[in-house]
């Protein structure tokens, strides 16, 4: 906005320039015109190539302000229909990946899930040297002890509490748990 500021008062000193020279050669000194259509289209076309939202132009014979309000994005609102079920003939196809997501949800919700009694850590082995309790793929018991959630340096032992297949581990060796969140997934 800085250029067309400059510019915008050249312009003015270069008008009052030439009225002091009409009135220093005994013309009458006559008030600047102002601007006309041309004129106004052009600086119009200037703040919009450079971006402006706003204009303002002001001498003692004219004031020109120039805004542009940003435009509303058309929208298009789509009838609401009927209250019938959508069927599986007009309902939109799904793509490979959400077929997928949606195999792996409906599995993952037929699992029986084994969660956080406490807020704690998660440890997956006995200590950082030892084998895992269970990995995916390990058949369980109700007695079977499957990981050890620490709490206030106390390490509690979790048990599986159903037969079943490890077919899901859901959090980290290391990883913070709370209360209540899935610690494995086994199908019975």
């Amino acid at each position: 906005m800085s250029d067309f500021t400059a510019s915008a008062k050249a312009m003015e000193n270069q008008k009052r320039g030439n009225d002091k020279n009409q009135a220093s050669k005994g013309e009458k000194a006559q008030p600047s015109a102002s601007l006309n259509m041309t004129e106004l289209r052009e600086l119009a076309e200037l703040v919009n190539e450079h971006g402006f939202s706003d204009f303002e132009f002001e001498n003692e014979n004219i004031r020109v302000r120039l805004s542009k309000a940003a435009a509303a994005p058309a929208q298009y609102i789509q009838p609401v229909p009927s209250a019938t079920p959508v069927s599986q003939a007009t309902a939109p196809p799904q793509t490979a990946a959400e077929s997928a997501a949606s195999a792996i949800k409906a599995e993952d919700e037929s699992l029986f899930k084994i969660t956080s009694p406490i807020v704690g850590t998660f440890y997956s082995s006995p200590s950082p040297d030892k084998d895992p309790y269970v990995k995916e793929g390990t058949n369980v018991t109700p007695e079977t002890i499957v990981c050890i959630v620490e709490a206030m340096k106390l390490m509690n032992e979790i048990q599986a509490e159903t037969t079943g297949e490890i077919v899901k581990i859901y959090v980290e060796n290391g990883q913070p748990v709370e209360y209540g969140q899935a610690l494995f997934g086994i199908r019975k």
